[in-house]
């Protein structure tokens, strides 16, 4: 028998179909095969149509099914991973009302800002564990302040997950955990945060019902299963925003075991159990998948905008041929680049410096003496020096990582990247070769409440190698040393 685990992104849908006894995956598809549309209509924004993400679900769904000789009975679960902080808003009829304002889009970061000064940054951190900032909740206030007609129309509101699982079943539903995530949930009451709603002017009656993340949220009913190849009755039994599903992949639960990515952008999230919060400005506290009454455990996200991109930029500058050129060429110089540091801060406004865009910048080079090689490691080590940056500022929020596990997506390939942050924060990294659409199929089994089991199967299916720190560090502290205090100095003047 299997599952199959959807991933909900703004540039494609994947689809992984897993053997529910073993974990295995069986296979990954992705839809459509070019990046999907983002419409930007003005400066800042950025939208795209709900029914569009389904209709690559239906396509994805059947071609798992055919392309592996899968029967519909054959499949006994359904996981759900999606794109974090998106709005949704539907009518009685479960139709659309607008495109879905994306988790990119910034329109509402002043209306955002304004309920922070105004609520109180003290309550909010308290309470929300945030600021409302950009989120869900604050969108919503923009649908009601620019466009009443629509407002006036809205049913429910929906995370993208939601909407998925809405398509799969006829119901509308969504998790505590989403709920953090768009800035309705009351930490510290442990309720729903119906004062921010009165403050917005949002009616709770725009709620879905709260389901558990783990447990039969729904089942695929006659219309769900006619577009999408399912059959009826087929449990929906996991859903989460994609750094919590992330984390859940990567065997990530409990306080201290933080998971990390190193794709275009760089996430680190550390799970803690303590609600106090002192870097509510700089980094995101969301419940966790299994958050509960008794166990309180909440995702710190830290988010560095500038990761892969910069890799990126640089590979297409120096007129390289891969990765794995570049990688050598590091290979070629010392720890600490001779002196080359580069800041790569050049994506946009980092929440974890205050949202300052401080561009990226680069330093202490000799046109005589350096070449293309010490950029290649400066760029490496300027990126792994932003995570322990970031590992920093998350030591100060109270987190104490005892393990750090992440995926084998292209910057932790590198082993000048991995061995530097391992070495610079004394923690063994553990890499696994695995998706969000993985993670969210094998989470069926979590339904049964069985985490032995289900990290077994990631051991045993996903575990690539481990880096280790260095006993000789000397170097690499000089050098994070040198590139902080040039970080700090220009953050001053700013």
């Amino acid at each position: 028998m299997y599952s199959i685990g959807y991933d909900i992104g703004s540039s494609s849908i994947k689809a992984a179909l897993v053997e529910v006894g073993t974990g295995k995956p069986v296979a990954v598809v992705s839809e459509p095969k070019a990046e999907m549309d983002i419409l930007a209509i003005n400066n800042g924004w950025a939208e795209q149509d709900p029914d569009t993400w389904w209709k690559h679900v239906c396509t994805a769904t059947k071609t798992l099914l055919s392309e592996n000789n899968i029967k519909p009975e054959e499949v006994t679960g359904i996981g759900i991973s999606y794109q974090m902080h998106g709005l949704v808003v539907v009518d009685k009829d479960l139709k659309p009302l607008r495109d879905s304002i994306i988790w990119c889009d910034s329109r509402a970061v002043g209306i955002g800002q304004k309920a922070f000064d105004e609520l109180g940054n003290d309550r909010c951190s308290e309470n929300l564990l945030n600021s409302p900032s950009n989120f869900t909740a604050s969108k919503l206030k923009w649908v009601k302040e620019n466009e009443p007609e629509t407002f006036d129309r809205i049913h429910k509101f929906m995370l993208p997950g939601d909407y998925i699982a809405c398509k799969l079943s006829g119901t509308i539903s969504t998790t505590l955990s989403g709920l953090s995530e768009g800035i309705f949930w009351d930490f510290k009451t442990n309720s729903l945060a119906t004062w921010l709603l009165d403050y917005y002017g949002l009616s709770e009656a725009h709620v879905p019902e709260i389901v558990d993340t783990f447990s039969v949220q729904g089942k695929v009913s006659e219309q769900g299963a006619k577009e999408s190849g399912l059959k009826v009755g087929t449990p929906i039994l996991y859903r989460a925003g994609d750094q919590p599903n992330n984390a859940l992949s990567l065997n990530v639960f409990n306080p201290g075991e933080v998971a990390a990515t190193g794709g275009t952008s760089g996430v680190i999230y550390a799970i803690t159990d303590n609600l106090s919060v002192k870097e509510s400005s700089r980094v995101n506290n969301f419940a966790h998948v299994n958050y509960s009454e008794a166990n309180r455990f909440v995702g710190k996200l830290l988010c560095i905008n500038g990761a892969g991109i910069q890799y990126r930029w640089l590979l297409n500058s120096l007129s390289v041929a891969s990765y794995d050129e570049m990688n050598d060429l590091a290979n070629s110089v010392p720890q600490g680049s001779d002196g080359v540091k580069i800041l790569p801060f050049g994506n946009g406004a980092e929440r974890m410096l205050n949202n300052i865009d401080l561009g990226t910048n680069i330093f202490g080079i000799n046109l005589n003496n350096h070449t293309k090689a010490h950029l290649c490691r400066a760029s490496l080590e300027g990126i792994a020096f932003s995570f322990v940056y970031g590992m920093e500022i998350l030591r100060s929020d109270g987190i104490t990582a005892t393990k750090i596990r992440a995926g084998n997506d292209n910057l932790f390939r590198s082993e000048i990247f991995s061995n530097t942050i391992a070495t610079l924060i004394g923690r063994e990294i553990e890499i696994y070769n695995t998706t969000g659409a993985i993670g969210a199929a094998r989470a069926c089994i979590l339904r049964d409440g069985d985490f032995s089991s289900f990290g077994e199967q990631i051991m045993a299916n996903d575990y690539v190698m481990s880096y280790k720190p260095s006993e000789e560090k000397e170097a690499l502290q000089s050098a994070y040393s040198a590139w902080k205090n040039e970080l700090e100095q220009l953050l001053k003047n700013k």
